[in-house]
């Protein structure tokens, strides 16, 4: 019995060292495909590849200045009898949609977004702003806001007198697209502002950020984030946060795969165009129609301080996705993408 018991145990041992190593060896091939399928999806949005035709779950409310909500048609879920998605755009004049992206970030955060748009018919354009993306300009050496803006300008500038564009700008972009308002009012139809930093007239973009960072001076002084492209003894040139804080901040409802791609594409955040203050006139910038979406589960542009850009600066209407963080291009795409549609279809 006593040997029989010795045998047993010795069996039990051995059987519990290759289950160690099995569960050992499995986490390791977890963990290297876990590092391919990073890199190719960083590959694939890079490159605006990358196709899927996966549906999303989201759901949203809305609010319109005016009378406008009453002739708005709104995109179903699903479209009856294969009839073309894009008969349901068939009013529309003015189809092309230009996506700017936020700090950091680049024009491949949107691929879900353009594959959902081009489904319903229209025609989306992302721009990787300077120093952003696969840009090659370095970041250090983005000083000023049309800087930071000028591929969206070249594109504006050369874009067909006859044609007008849609311009949808998320977070820190949306400065881009205010500034773009005031350059080439006569060339965007709609502006949409996604949790973007949709500032008055004499406002720095920074502006927005003050109650997660602080002061523009505090930060200018005392934050650990800033990156100084000249030396120390220089004013900084950007900055960029830990991944951690990224998280955090950015993506606390999107998927693992998009954080994942987003930890490995975004680049540091040029500060000189954050910390400019905008120039707006009533009657360029003040001529033009404006949308803005809020995320009501965003950590780095409280919904509260979204609310109170929109008191401060009206536009003619007013989305909310509920439950997206800072990134509604990840968390919540159908959502985003509805809205976008429907902002499309308002005469």
């Amino acid at each position: 019995m006593g040997n029989r018991f010795i045998c047993m145990a010795k069996k039990e041992a051995k059987e519990s060292g290759n289950v160690s190593r099995s569960k050992r060896m499995a986490a390791g091939r977890s963990q290297r495909k876990l590092v391919v399928e990073e890199e190719l999806l960083h590959r694939q949005a890079l490159s605006m590849a990358l196709h899927q035709s996966q549906r999303f779950d989201g759901s949203m409310s809305r609010r319109i200045n005016g009378n406008t909500s009453s002739r708005r048609r709104a995109l179903p879920d699903q479209f009856p009898n294969g009839k073309p998605v894009a008969d349901f755009l068939e009013g529309v004049k003015w189809k092309k949609v230009v996506l700017i992206h936020g700090e950091g970030f680049g024009a491949w955060c949107w691929y879900k977004t353009i594959v959902l748009l081009e489904e319903v018919g229209l025609i989306p354009t992302a721009i990787d702003l300077t120093g952003s993306g696969i840009d090659t300009t370095d970041t250090n050496s983005v000083s000023t806001l049309a800087e930071y803006s000028k591929p969206l300008i070249d594109y504006l500038q050369n874009l067909p007198e006859d044609e007008k564009v849609i311009l949808v700008g998320h977070s820190i972009g949306g400065a881009c697209v205010s500034y773009a308002l005031e350059q080439f009012p006569e060339k965007i139809s709609k502006a949409v502002y996604v949790c973007g930093t949709m500032v008055a007239n004499g406002r720095m973009p920074f502006d927005v950020f003050a109650e997660e960072l602080g002061s523009a001076e505090l930060f200018m002084q005392e934050s650990k984030y800033l990156i100084y492209g000249n030396g120390k003894d220089k004013t900084p040139t950007g900055f960029q946060f830990e991944k951690n804080q990224m998280k955090g901040l950015y993506f606390n409802q999107s998927p693992a795969k998009d954080v994942a791609l987003a930890m490995v594409s975004m680049r540091p955040i040029p500060l000189g165009p954050i910390m400019q203050e905008l120039s707006l006139s009533p009657e360029k910038y003040g001529t033009c129609r404006r949308f803005y979406v809020q995320t009501l589960d965003d950590r780095a542009l409280s919904p509260d301080v979204q609310e109170k850009l929109v008191r401060e600066n009206p536009p003619e209407g007013v989305f909310k996705i509920k439950g997206s963080d800072h990134c509604p291009f990840f968390s919540k795409p159908q959502s985003l993408h509805k809205i976008l549609v429907e902002i499309a279809q308002i005469p």
